[in-house]
């Protein structure tokens, strides 16, 4: 290892680009989307074509293998391995070209699907293959492996659409891999380089008649669209290097090769138009599972655009997910399978005629009991619901669980019926659940087997399986992998798939493109057994790890970590929307994933022979810029809550490690604004005075830039005592919590609350709390959160209750009771806790439910015209919603409210305040909020429940952000 690391010492050297080969990196990257784990030697960041030429020579002089990466979702263990890790998804996002009237565009290879298509959309065009991971996977990744996607009905693969690409071969040089002619196809064959000798290669091999018939009888079904076993050859018959009329086209056989030739530089895409204005997907609810598969065969005679399968396992696990389960709006009782049956047309009478004659043909044979049609954008739901398949699995309890093996297989779809009767005779041989999804509508179903790849007995049926399954595939003329590759999961099967002779032929082309093995080895071709290399040690005892927060559910923190399965939803960037996971949107780096940190927990909880696993320096590096933001903990389709294994982690790390006085003032900033609300504008002069307050900030660490929160002149208790109106109201009585912030900070706002509410006809009690844990959660106090959290429970068991919830105005604060207060106490309070989580509000979630009632009205609101920009709180986002807020700031009859399709702020508490935090904090800021606030006219007012949020916005644009219960309490007449 160490003459190792003096190479990798002189290949940085070489290189301007990011080089590492730090453990906690390596770590990062030894896993994917699939069940293996390798570490590789070093990662390296080219930023430009040289940088990718000078790592491909040093690798070839050294003898060192090359792995490209870019997303890394790959489900067959492609860019897992031994070697020097080439990711390109980081700096090679650029377009390159467009021509509108040759319906292409050149791009380079870390470009995203979905920025793609946002590039294009105005143009009228797209690139028709679309997968799963639309939002984070690269164009690179959909080479590698041909990707298919939904809409393969109308559009096929990746290969289809494929004109051109760039490639680094092991020689260090750049080619161009297109379309040739008989004339430009002799003419390659006189080449004396590495490209000379792949055409001749191929000339000799495809020129030969008996190869011709060996790939033709071996190969599956012409009919068989999503065929991706092995390396493509067929795509050679019929050319000018058979003997045929066909243009030759090797970027065609580089489609699906998993980076095994070289490394891909640029790519040129043939686009499509935009599908026709219409859309519609009819939701098939089917009693049984094995309904499907006849029912499907009906949908295709009705010419749909896709047809996909959800399971009933699945459909169960989306019920674990809180985004997931806002998709189920169209799902009625507990189905077997349902069938996602999707038509375009450029009219909706058009749509409504095949949904109906589809729907009495399928009543007719006895299918279905439930065909909803859901019309235009909601569509988007339905279909994120779908593609959340593969991640909520995971939350599957226990560790066995539904894996990736014989996902893939592609059978001729009218074969579907008989062969997965034949499938399920394996698995009940086997005495197997298996579960089903996808695309069933070109004969491939996802297919997963629940097996616990941490018993030695179930990882060798899971070689077994996989064989089995790979001879019945053969038997039906089907593909052994349809879109998801071989990688290292089916390349042991694919000489016993093909024959010897083929495979055989297929190694010889592989060495055509890399004599010397250097490009992504033991995928394809000459792969190590399927089930080595795994990411669990078969029969290893899982470790048993003492918490302060409540793991049980998943049992344990350590199961808690892996439920991240590699997917990568985190990697997806502000174009796609969302929150999750502003850390990696602001730098684009793998180690500021969900991912990465769940992987670094998992290993280190399980592997570290320190006694306190937690205390590891790599954990502390890796978690520090999470912001806690909880988007993962809704957006994860896993549910990974980063920000409770922060928290927990950080208490760990403190008791070997010491709290810093930082953290400890963050905590306790509750007891530093009640000493100082005794003398509130002695406080706020020294706070805000230029030179104390920076002499402040410079010795706890903070950015001096910022502005300190202020004190109100009282204190929202003090206040209220004076203030409170004692006569009974009609509407009865409220309970309204005075959080740390609103009761110190942000009082104005807790004066209008009550106001507010007293004017509605509520008489309000504030609750007997001094504070809700938050601060301490937040800096990972645990343990004092959990004594607040039980002293809270027991203060407020008794008197909320669904007819008297508990109302809160600053998010974070009451919505500690709904998320982590359930975690967080002791067992006796857990039923206690439920309950009041159950009944804990926000002020517009009480208001909204209230105005359902018809307790409130518009006519009590202003009825003139006011529009409103709104930036929701990433908690509320995560944890509640940010509908209720819109619908009460539009209550007012001519009241408009557009929400800013901004994730996180970027200031998240006290994260954005601190020195070392405070440029990612504003770079998060920048990706969408502030410009967004920027171009907003001043009479538009912007709105944000968030008291960080307000701080941010006024730190970064200089405007002024109302509360929604200020924007109220100015509307009412």
């Amino acid at each position: 290892m160490k003459d190792l690391e003096i190479k990798i010492n002189e290949l940085s050297d070489l290189l301007s680009c990011e080089v590492k080969w730090d453990e906690s990196t390596l770590i990062q990257y030894s896993t994917d989307a699939s069940a293996y784990k390798e570490k590789p030697y070093a990662v390296v960041w080219p930023q430009d074509v040289n940088d990718i030429q000078q790592v491909i020579r040093f690798a070839k002089k050294h003898k060192i293998p090359v792995i490209p990466r870019a997303a890394g979702t790959s489900l067959a263990g492609q860019v897992v391995g031994k070697g020097i890790i080439i990711d390109i998804s980081k700096h090679f996002r650029r377009f390159i070209n467009l021509d509108i009237e040759k319906r292409r565009v050149t791009v380079e290879p870390g470009v995203i699907l979905d920025e793609l298509n946002l590039f294009l959309k105005p143009h009228g065009l797209f690139f028709g293959p679309e997968t799963s991971t639309s939002n984070r996977c690269t164009l690179s990744g959909m080479v590698g492996n041909n990707s298919c996607g939904s809409h393969s009905l109308v559009y096929g693969s990746t290969r289809d659409h494929l004109y051109s690409v760039k490639m680094v071969l092991d020689d260090g040089n750049e080619y161009l891999f297109g379309e040739v002619n008989k004339t430009e196809y002799d003419e390659k064959l006189r080449l004396s380089n590495r490209e000379g000798d792949i055409y001749r290669y191929i000339h000799n091999l495809i020129g030969n008649e008996q190869n011709q018939k060996l790939i033709t009888s071996n190969f599956p079904d012409p009919s068989v669209k999503r065929r991706n076993t092995g390396y493509a050859l067929d795509t050679f018959i019929g050319t000018v290097a058979a003997g045929g009329e066909l243009p030759l086209n090797l970027a065609k056989l580089i489609a699906g090769s998993e980076g095994t030739f070289g490394i891909i530089t640029e790519i040129t895409l043939n686009l499509v138009p935009l599908p026709p204005k219409e859309k519609a997907v009819v939701a098939v609810h089917l009693k049984n599972r094995t309904d499907a598969f006849k029912a499907n065969l009906i949908a295709l005679k009705h010419k749909p655009w896709a047809v996909e399968l959800m399971d009933n396992i699945i459909l169960e696990c989306t019920k674990g997910n809180i985004e997931q389960q806002k998709n189920r709006f169209f799902v009625q009782g507990d189905p077997g399978a349902i069938l996602i049956v999707e038509f375009f047309a450029d009219s909706k009478g058009e749509i409504e005629s095949a949904a109906q004659k589809m729907e009495s043909d399928m009543r007719e044979a006895g299918y279905g009991y439930h065909f909803p049609i859901i019309w235009g954008a909601e569509t988007s739901k339905v279909w994120n619901l779908r593609k959340a398949g593969l991640g909520v699995l995971s939350n599957v309890v226990g560790d066995a669980k539904p894996v990736s093996l014989i996902e893939d297989t592609a059978v001729p779809v009218e074969r579907l019926p008989e062969y997965m009767d034949d499938f399920e005779k394996i698995m009940q041989r086997y005495g197997l659940e298996c579960v089903y999804h996808a695309h069933i509508g070109t004969g491939e179903l996802h297919l997963r087997p629940v097996l616990n790849l941490k018993d030695p007995k179930d990882v060798e049926l899971f070689h077994t399986i996989g064989y089995e399954v790979a001879m019945l595939v053969k038997k039906y003329k089907g593909s052994l992998s349809g879109e998801h590759g071989d990688g290292r999961l089916r390349g042991e099967f694919i000489p016993i798939f093909y024959g010897e002779e083929v495979y055989q032929l297929m190694r010889e082309l592989k060495f055509a493109f890399d004599p010397d093995n250097i490009f992504n080895p033991g995928k394809i071709i000459d792969t190590p057994p399927m089930n080595s290399s795994l990411r669990y040690i078969p029969g290893q005892k899982e470790r048993v790890i003492d918490t302060i927060f409540d793991f049980s559910s998943s049992l344990g923190i350590i199961r808690a970590t892996e439920k991240c399965n590699g997917s990568g939803d985190c990697r997806k960037t502000h174009l796609s929307g969302g929150t999750l996971c502003p850390s990696y949107m602001a730098t684009l780096n793998e180690a500021n994933t969900t991912r990465a940190r769940a992987n670094l927990l998992r290993e280190f909880l399980s592997y570290s022979p320190k006694r306190n696993p937690f205390n590891q320096r790599e954990l502390y590096e890796i978690l520090d810029l999470c912001l806690s933001c909880k988007g993962c903990k809704n957006e994860c389709p896993s549910s990974v809550d980063m920000a409770k294994l922060k928290a927990e982690f950080l208490q760990h790390w403190y008791d070997a490690n010491g709290i810093p006085i930082r953290s400890r003032m963050v905590a306790y900033i509750a007891h530093i604004n009640r000493m100082g609300s005794y003398f509130p504008r002695l406080t706020n002069w020294f706070l805000s005075n230029k030179v104390t307050s920076k002499i402040l900030m410079q010795a706890i660490g903070f950015e001096p830039k910022r502005k300190m929160p202020l004190l109100g002149e009282s204190t929202l208790k003090k206040w209220f005592k004076r203030n409170r109106c004692h006569s009974a109201k009609h509407n009865g009585k409220v309970y309204l919590l005075p959080d740390e912030f609103t009761n110190y900070n942000d009082v104005h706002i807790g004066i209008k609350a009550v106001e507010l509410l007293n004017r509605l006809g509520y008489e309000v009690e504030l609750v007997d709390i001094f504070e809700s844990g938050r601060t301490y959660i937040s800096k990972g106090l645990v343990r004092t959160a959990k004594r607040i959290a039980n002293s809270n429970i027991e203060k407020l068991s008794g008197i909320i209750n669904p007819d008297t919830p508990l109302i809160g105005i600053e998010p974070s604060a009451i919505l500690s009771f709904r998320d982590e207060y359930p975690d967080l106490v002791s067992q006796e309070n857990k039923q206690k806790a439920n309950s009041l989580a159950e009944n804990s509000l926000l002020f517009e979630e009480f208001f909204i439910r209230e105005a359902a009632k018809g307790r409130i009205n518009p006519e009590m609101f202003t009825t003139r015209a006011q529009h409103i920009k709104l930036h929701g709180h990433c908690q509320q986002k995560a944890i509640a919603s940010t509908t209720p807020t819109k619908a009460m700031l539009s209550f007012p009859v001519n009241y408009t409210v557009e929400e800013i399709p901004s994730g996180c702020c970027g200031m998240a508490g006290a994260f954005g305040y601190e020195k070392e935090h405070y440029d990612l904090s504003m770079k998060v800021g920048e990706l969408v909020l502030f410009p967004e606030i920027r171009k907003t006219p001043l009479d538009t007012i912007i709105s944000a429940p968030g008291t960080s949020c307000r701080h941010q916005i006024k730190d970064g644009t200089g405007r002024k952000a109302l509360h929604p219960i200020e924007v109220m309490w100015e509307a009412l007449v």
